[in-house]
């Protein structure tokens, strides 16, 4: 089993981007995850394709970019060429989403299909073999430092069995309240990527609180 580590870059600080990225290539993370909010399909609004072009300069680690937007199609191909490696959809804001999939692929990027809270995974059934990730939001999306809704563990379990039902390749994405307590078992019970923000960049060695999470080890010592 995978265990891949995402920081959400919506919690760093961006008076001081270029440290904070640096820290992260020097880090335990495995990927950059960046949010990109239009304030339609969530309140807020955050980042746009010339952030992600800016970290892109510096990161030595794939760009996890995740669209919580409204028509994303429109984004596809500007986010390619502003460096995103996996681009995240979600469900609730695509129209048709089958072919919003197979648009990112075309464009050579890793997809992943995000679902909220409140969204069942069985809806993911007829497309779950054709993408690269599933991102369970396990907070409500727009804003960060939010706490883990603990239903999330249910839909862990449901969307690992849906992936072996549909023997699919597909890999498990949890965002939003993670923390050094809920990480191991999430791990445990079948997350591959974990996506943290708060708990990361709002410590004082935020390396360390990196490798204690990935490798589940909650001894802050």
């Amino acid at each position: 089993m995978k265990k891949i580590i995402a920081p959400s870059l919506l919690s760093a600080n961006l008076a001081f981007l270029h440290r904070d990225i640096e820290m992260l290539n020097e880090s335990d993370a495995d990927w950059f995850h960046i949010d990109i909010m239009d304030s339609s399909f969530v309140s807020n609004i955050s980042f746009g394709s010339l952030f992600t072009k800016y970290v892109k300069k510096y990161a030595n680690k794939p760009m996890d970019v995740h669209l919580m937007i409204l028509q994303p199609d429109r984004y596809i191909e500007q986010f390619k060429n502003c460096g995103a490696d996996h681009l995240h959809v979600h469900y609730e804001a695509c129209i048709h989403l089958n072919k919003t999939i197979f648009s990112i692929k075309e464009y050579g990027m890793k997809v992943g299909v995000a679902v909220n809270p409140h969204t069942p995974v069985f809806l993911l059934q007829d497309i779950i073999k054709d993408i690269d990730f599933v991102l369970l939001m396990s907070v409500n999306p727009g804003s960060s430092g939010q706490k883990f809704i603990r239903q999330t563990y249910q839909k862990l379990e449901e969307t690992k069995d849906l992936i072996l039902k549909k023997d699919s390749s597909a890999l498990i994405e949890v965002d939003g309240g993670i923390n050094l307590e809920n990480a191991s078992f999430l791990f445990k019970n079948g997350a591959d990527i974990l996506v943290a923000g708060t708990t990361i960049f709002s410590n004082s060695n935020p390396k360390k609180i990196i490798h204690k999470m990935k490798f589940c080890n909650n001894d802050l010592s």
